[in-house]
């Protein structure tokens, strides 16, 4: 298990089985870059993380900390991800006037503010949206280990425009699902493990161990590994 900060949530701790020197991952919603320097430790100079940003002030932080560290095996793209590629709109909302990064989202296919109705000040930030196959197909990618998508309910969007990459890649995938969020996209938890179900993925879930998960699982973060033969949780 690898070592990490107080900070993170506790499936960091479960990613290094699937995640070691050399290994390419892309970081989707990676805000401030707390799995990006997880990530980046277990891939090591050899491996490269990706990560995929779009608001400004957080994309530059990662940027900057990149500079500072030297870390050359770590790439910003200042780019939300969905279903399709085009001019988009993140809706930031804020608290007392600081915009709470954490809980923007993509609002393409989202009816309303949803679980973010709880703020009352929103600001919209046009983007630039492309999809998960377009970004590998871009880079011209080998080899794509493991995905982590953290995007406030527009996961379902990401996975519509991630076919040929799950399909030829098979990564493991690290999605952080909840009704709450989901539900402004008219979609839910258990809809987003079906779907993935269809394409040959199994949930798992952390629990100082990773565990197969049950239908009334409420912990948010969620491991998909494909189910082909003789893969198991080392």
């Amino acid at each position: 298990m690898a070592p990490h900060a107080w900070f993170l949530e506790d499936e960091v701790g479960g990613l290094a089985p699937f995640v070691g020197p050399g290994a390419v991952c892309v970081d989707v919603g990676a805000e401030y870059g707390l799995y990006t320097w997880t990530l980046a430790g277990l891939v090591g100079p050899t491996g490269h993380v990706h990560a995929v940003e779009p608001q400004p002030a957080p994309a530059t932080l990662i940027g900057a900390v990149r500079r500072l560290l030297r870390a050359g095996h770590v790439t910003v793209h200042r780019l939300a991800l969905g279903a399709q590629g085009g001019a988009g709109v993140l809706s930031l909302p804020r608290r007392r006037l600081l915009p709470v990064h954490g809980r923007a989202f993509l609002t393409t296919g989202a009816v309303g503010l949803g679980s973010n109705a709880e703020f009352a000040h929103h600001e919209d930030v046009p983007v630039e949206v492309g999809t998960l196959d377009e970004l590998v197909a871009d880079l011209a990618l080998d080899r794509l280990d493991l995905v982590k998508v953290d995007i406030e309910g527009a996961e379902a969007g990401l996975l519509a425009g991630a076919h040929k990459t799950l399909e030829s890649f098979r990564p493991v995938l690290m999605l952080e699902l909840e009704d709450r969020h989901l539900a402004r996209f008219d979609t839910s938890v258990a809809e987003v493990v079906d779907d993935l179900a269809g394409r040959g993925y199994a949930p798992w879930t952390w629990r100082g161990r990773w565990l197969p998960r049950h239908t009334d699982d409420r912990r948010r973060n969620v491991l998909f590994l494909p189910t082909e033969e003789g893969l198991t949780i080392p």
